[in-house]
């Protein structure tokens, strides 16, 4: 089965130190891949590394987490070519499409190219859960902040805009991104947005909020958003603690 709506859970987490791995599969990708109700068979989780030029430890890192988890693993990469005869096909067929971290304007870049931002849709609207980090997080929305062009954090603002609100991720753990994500909301550079501190993710049903979740205490989620006098505000969401 797929998800009975469009559902995306974005996140700034979903994989935590391993063990017998170099790490597993975190409590909020455990949350993704519950989603999508499948019963009977071993969830169909692709993993893509676009953002991170499709390196082939994070290909192997997400086989090695995801055989563990139990999940019928799959990757699509796009470097040097895709990796499959035909990426829509592949990706329709998932469960759960995984989406990793890096470089989000080199991931928006690749996927125009190939044309899988319309397949993403695609999945989404058919209610194949799409998930990630970082960059696998603001992909889904309008923009976000990014360290894609360089050290100092800029706007970016081509999301896929499945979700119509900004994203802002790691925001307890990096100075600069809090502070920039409320400046862009407060002069309209970018639209009132969903942020999440390391180890929380917010889920969406169809372009809906319906829940923020962590898998670390203390991680939060926010709501932020222009106020009357033309400054952002920031106001905390409930939390609900996922445990693994």
């Amino acid at each position: 089965m797929t998800a009975d709506a469009p559902t995306i859970l974005a996140t700034s987490g979903g994989i935590v130190a391993g063990s017998r791995t170099r790490y597993e599969v975190g409590p909020l990708t455990h949350h993704a891949v519950d989603l999508a109700d499948v019963t009977g068979r071993a969830p169909r989780v692709c993993y893509l590394g676009t953002a991170s030029g499709d390196d082939p430890r994070g290909i192997r890192d997400f086989y090695d987490a995801a055989q563990l988890a139990g999940f019928a693993p799959s990757h699509v990469q796009l470097f040097t070519m895709p990796n499959v005869e035909d990426v829509r096909e592949h990706l329709l067929s998932q469960d759960v499409i995984w989406v990793f971290g890096g470089s989000v304007a080199g991931l928006l870049a690749m996927w125009d190219l190939h044309g899988v931002g319309d397949v993403m849709r695609e999945a989404w609207e058919a209610g194949v859960v799409l998930t990630g980090v970082s960059a696998g997080s603001i992909c889904w929305h309008v923009g976000g902040t990014t360290d894609s062009f360089g050290p100092r954090l800029r706007p970016i603002t081509n999301g896929l805009a499945l979700l119509p609100f900004s994203n802002g991720v790691h925001y307890d753990s990096e100075a600069e991104r809090r502070p920039l994500f409320q400046s862009l909301i407060a002069d309209g550079s970018l639209p009132a947005g969903y942020a999440t501190d390391d180890g929380a993710g917010v889920l969406y049903r169809g372009t809906e909020m319906v829940g923020a979740f962590s898998e670390r205490a203390g991680a939060g989620a926010y709501w932020v958003e222009k106020g009357a006098d033309g400054a952002a505000v920031e106001t905390p969401l409930d939390v609900t603690r996922l445990r693994g």
